[in-house]
């Protein structure tokens, strides 16, 4: 493979990418597309063809992210890092930061085909993701709690399909959520961060309990939700009680890519309490695209 052609793709995080769509298509149940059940010409319709809009709206925003993170983190990476795209000198700083904000801009412009109301929370999760990116990862505090918030707007995108936001605060979940893998991360280059796990592992915990009270509360749903969870649960606690134990910077790597790829998994939880056990596990077939994407290019 085209050596440049690869350290574009690289910049992209593709195995992250899945991830995005996820949330959307998280967002869309709890947004209500499925309430009622689902019409036999629903993949020919306006609000299929929406969904689809809004999936690539998402990966688009993430991907441009991404891109920029690393455009902003040039100094640093050329210190730490010396092997990603832009301080090996594969793709230039100048083609990175026109890369990052052309992508990041189509996914702005996907939302908008969809409505002026998805637009906007694009508009807004772009501006989030700048403001991660530029400012706030600087911040012990503000680094997690600002990419987490990155993670509930796109989850807000995903229920703007249907103009329906009555389930609001689901969107604290994936905030949460991210607030653990981003302290988690601040060990992996150096290790020695037992009390982020630590913090974590609390964290990952209120977000099982979380769904599990949200399935019980406010959907019918009961069983399939608890199997999704379990699974979620084995797959982050797994290598961060690994991490905890043996804490190198490459037990926390392998503890952050769990969590980052779990979010598919944690959206398949959410995603059944508010549909049915069929589209929890169409969300969950993305899980092996990205497990298998994350072979061949970085999660972190």
């Amino acid at each position: 493979m085209n050596r440049t052609f690869l350290g574009y793709a690289r910049l992209a995080r593709p195995a992250n990418l899945p991830t995005a769509a996820a949330d959307i298509l998280a967002g869309v149940a709890i947004g209500g597309v499925f309430v009622g059940g689902v019409q036999s010409d629903f993949i020919g319709s306006s609000v299929f063809l929406n969904v689809v809009y809004l999936v690539f709206s998402s990966v688009f925003l993430y991907a441009g992210g991404v891109i920029l993170n690393d455009v902003f983190d040039f100094k640093l990476d050329k210190v730490e890092r010396p092997e990603r795209p832009i301080p090996s000198g594969v793709v230039p700083l100048r083609s990175a930061a026109i890369y990052g904000g052309l992508t990041l801009t189509i996914g702005v412009g996907l939302a908008f085909l969809v409505s002026q109301l998805s637009g906007i929370v694009a508009l807004a999760l772009a501006l989030a993701i700048l403001l991660y990116d530029a400012v706030a990862k600087r911040y012990d505090f503000f680094g997690p709690l600002s990419m987490g918030l990155c993670r509930g707007v796109n989850l807000l995108l995903g229920m703007s399909v249907l103009g329906n936001f009555d389930y609001w605060f689901m969107a604290l979940i994936p905030i949460v959520y991210i607030f653990a893998i981003t302290l988690i991360s601040r060990g992996e280059v150096h290790g020695k961060n037992k009390n982020h796990i630590v913090l974590a592992g609390v964290l990952y915990a209120t977000v099982v309990l979380a769904v599990a009270s949200i399935a019980f509360l406010y959907t019918d749903a009961r069983i399939f939700p608890l199997l999704f969870l379990v699974l979620f649960a084995f797959t982050v606690f797994r290598p961060l009680i690994k991490a905890y134990t043996v804490n190198s910077p490459e037990n926390i790597k392998k503890a952050v890519m769990a969590g980052v790829i779990a979010l598919i998994l944690l959206d398949s939880s959410i995603a059944v309490a508010f549909s049915d056990w069929w589209y929890g596990l169409c969300i969950l077939a993305l899980l092996p695209v990205s497990m298998g994407l994350s072979k061949l290019f970085a999660v972190t």
